[in-house]
């Protein structure tokens, strides 16, 4: 499977990492404020370890904050964007706002990863226009609203809700071949409800495109482990491992490095290619005295 990403098409045989860039001062996972050099010397960092798209963002999920003005947004992802793509990198914006899309389009960026199951149209019409891979992503709330609608079945509606607004992207002039679909994990979902998610993701091959799991340090995996945020690596590994078995192709996280290591085991571990002349190098045989 591939997808295309304006000129670049990035294949899509094994999973893709996608590393995060947060470029403002309220992430749930890693607040604070960083300037423009550090947001891109990560970026830089993240690539290096693995990550073949880099996801910015201007704007936190979090429902416990006001929605950033589009202009801050804007503000806050463009000089980033601008950077990276000039660096040769593959830039995805995280982003359910048309204006802010076409901002970051502008700049360079190859994707837009809209969280809102398209509650703007102009973002696929912005994709549609460049030629940017659109990520598709259920939710049944609006952004910045927290809540847990009742489910008949929670991955019955995921299908639903992502064919009908795929079907809406395609009308609004989006190739086939620039559509990720993302199953909203934690997003308008109980704990328990994201858990059935992952475990049936095979129910949403079905669909015909590469699906991105956004699971790095989310609440499933903390209400689960009983740990904050930044102690959630173990368990974001184990649901990397799992998305992974159950065919996500695109896998959004943190902790690049570690989640590439995890992944090359798997791999091994797993049937994949390995090399019969594999030996470990002196230098990583023990700790330095």
């Amino acid at each position: 499977m591939t997808l295309q990403l304006r000129d670049r098409t990035l294949e899509l045989e094994r999973p893709a990492l996608m590393g995060i860039v947060n470029a403002g001062p309220d992430s749930f996972s890693d607040p604070g404020t960083r300037a423009l050099d550090e947001l891109v010397e990560l970026a830089h960092s993240l690539a290096e370890q693995g990550a073949s798209l880099i996801d910015v963002g201007g704007e936190s999920g979090r429902t416990d904050r006001e929605p950033v003005a589009e202009d801050e947004e804007i503000a806050r992802v463009t000089p980033v964007v601008d950077r990276l793509t000039a660096d040769g990198l593959a830039v995805s914006v995280d982003t359910w706002r048309a204006p802010v899309a076409r901002a970051a389009l502008e700049a360079g960026a190859v994707m837009i990863n809209d969280v809102s199951a398209l509650s703007d149209a102009g973002v696929a019409e912005a994709c549609a226009a460049t030629g940017a891979a659109l990520v598709v992503t259920h939710t049944r709330l609006p952004p910045k609203v927290k809540g847990f609608p009742e489910y008949d079945d929670v991955v019955l509606d995921v299908a639903e809700l992502l064919r009908e607004r795929c079907a809406r992207a395609r009308e609004l002039g989006v190739g086939e071949d620039q559509l990720v679909l993302d199953p909203g994990i934690d997003l308008a979902k109980t704990p328990a409800e994201s858990i059935e998610v992952m475990r049936r993701l095979d129910e949403l091959l079905e669909l015909g495109r590469p699906l991105l799991l956004a699971v790095s340090r989310k609440d499933f995996v903390g209400a689960l482990t009983e740990r904050p945020p930044s102690q959630r690596l173990a368990g974001t590994l184990a649901a990397v491992g799992a998305a992974a078995r159950r065919g996500a192709k695109i896998l959004r996280v943190h902790d690049v490095a570690a989640a590439s290591d995890y992944l090359r085991v798997h791999s091994a571990l797993d049937g994949g290619a390995v090399d019969p002349s594999l030996t470990l190098r002196d230098d990583l045989r023990r700790e330095p005295a």
